[in-house]
């Protein structure tokens, strides 16, 4: 295995010191070790450090990361360049919440000592793990010249993990930290973070449900008003992915005497808790607009889309972070305030299948409205009548008189009726006709009937 390749790949360590300014930790074996803030171990062979490279490379991780319950295992690289004593490897894995901001307007009150801090922590994930220690009496292992992998493997746990998160007061970080311990020297450390998504199925009933509001607002003040502005907005559903498009539909009724213009944007906004203080974030993170709305105009989104971009999906489970998504239509309205309403919605991770709220709603509405047939239908259906009790003979000949036998009509044409009928084969269809040049008996008795008056 090519452990520079491999080792690059993972965001572990390299070789090569001039590719970055390198700080001074520790001494190792005659030569320094040097500790890079991307994790890095660097050992320049002129300084007879015996340690080449240190790094971890993950096995398998997928791009949406892991979730709980999974499996997380790779491997320690170690390549030494002479026979090394070493007391143990050994692998950690830690993930936390971690939330820090301080007060700068208490900060620039005069005579302010500092600006107040506020900090908090949540610990989701604490592993250790041996990967080889010296046995018996011994107080070490000798590593020959080469290259080594020790291979770890642990699992997350089954309850809720929060997504991995990175924001303006906090974050949210899993990683793994392999440790090598040496005797007489200090610890080398190298460090990998790895992903964690909490999944959010949008197919749960709670965010198939449609969403609502209505606002308006009058242009104005006192006795000039120049007449209201009025927005209703709705969404079939409140849950939805990345990439998805969200199709709105809005009606905006423009009563004043100012040109408008209806917008809509998806807002994302963190809220960071500690020490009983709350400091918020707001962003917009994409947003869309319609034709302008003169004066005495309405205008309609019959399904406008505004598609969602690359985001994290909603934080709900922590207890000191949430990131919640809302959509906002509103309207732009020059020289004043602009008419908004949010509706709150959800970015999950598992995509929407197709059974939406419309149809959810529609089935039980139908079935709601369709009860009263229970009450009229009978548990035990009967069975049809019998077409002779409700057909007398009489009105049977009446309908259909009887027709000539076989017989007589062979002996009306003096040949068998089959010779006849192929007479009557390949030839072109008669002509139309408003009168039927073959009528039947019924309707030549109803022509022969007269009433004198």
């Amino acid at each position: 295995m090519n452990y520079a390749a491999e080792i690059k790949r993972g965001g572990g360590l390299l070789r090569g010191a001039e590719k970055s300014a390198p700080s001074l930790t520790g001494r190792l074996g005659g030569g320094f070790v040097f500790f890079l803030s991307s994790g890095r171990v660097e050992a320049p062979p002129a300084m007879g450090v015996k340690v080449r490279t240190f790094g971890i490379v993950l096995d398998a991780q997928e791009l949406g990361g892991y979730s709980s319950g999974d499996r997380v295992s790779g491997q320690v690289l170690l390549e030494v360049s002479d026979w090394l004593p070493a007391a143990a490897v050994r692998l950690e894995a830690k993930g936390r919440a971690r939330v820090n901001w301080s007060d700068k307007a208490a900060a620039a009150v005069p005579n302010a000592a500092s600006a107040p801090g506020y900090r908090e922590e949540a610990v989701y994930l604490q592993h250790r793990q041996t990967l080889q220690e010296a046995t018996g009496d011994q107080e070490c292992f000798v590593l020959q010249p080469g290259k080594h992998e020790f291979s770890f493997s642990f699992q997350l746990p089954q309850g809720p993990l929060v997504t991995s998160f990175d924001g303006k007061y906090g974050s949210v970080k899993y990683w793994v930290t392999a440790i090598l311990e040496r005797p007489c020297v200090p610890n080398q450390i190298v460090k990998r973070e790895f992903s964690v998504t909490s999944q959010i199925d949008i197919n749960a009933p709670n965010f198939l449900f449609s969403v609502s509001r209505s606002k308006e607002k009058t242009i104005g003040c006192w006795f000039f008003t120049s007449g209201p502005i009025s927005l209703s907005a709705n969404i079939e559903r409140n849950g939805f992915c990345n990439g998805e498009a969200i199709p709105i539909y809005a009606e905006f009724e423009n009563c004043s005497s100012r040109l408008v213009m209806p917008k809509a944007a998806i807002f994302q906004t963190q809220t960071y808790l500690a020490n009983e203080k709350t400091k918020t974030f707001r962003q917009m993170i994409a947003n869309v607009r319609g034709n302008h709305v003169p004066s005495g105009s309405t205008e309609s989104w019959n399904g406008k889309a505004l598609k969602i971009p690359p985001v994290i999906p909603s934080i709900l489970d922590c207890c000191i972070i949430s990131v919640e998504y809302s959509l906002a239509v509103y309207v732009h309205i020059p020289g004043s305030k602009k008419l908004m309403l949010e509706l709150p919605i959800v970015i999950g991770t598992i995509p929407y299948n197709g059974f939406g709220s419309r149809t959810s709603s529609m089935c039980s509405q139908f079935s709601m409205d369709m009860s009263w047939l229970q009450l009229a239908l009978p548990e035990q259906p009967e069975a049809p009548p019998n077409y002779a009790d409700i057909v007398s003979e009489e009105d049977l000949a009446r309908r259909f008189p009887s027709l000539p036998q076989a017989d007589h009509l062979e002996h009306e044409f003096g040949s068998p009726i089959f010779a006849y009928i192929q007479e009557f084969r390949f030839q072109p269809p008669p002509v139309y006709s408003e009168v039927d040049p073959n009528p039947t008996f019924t309707e030549e008795m109803q022509h022969e009937v007269s009433f004198d008056i």
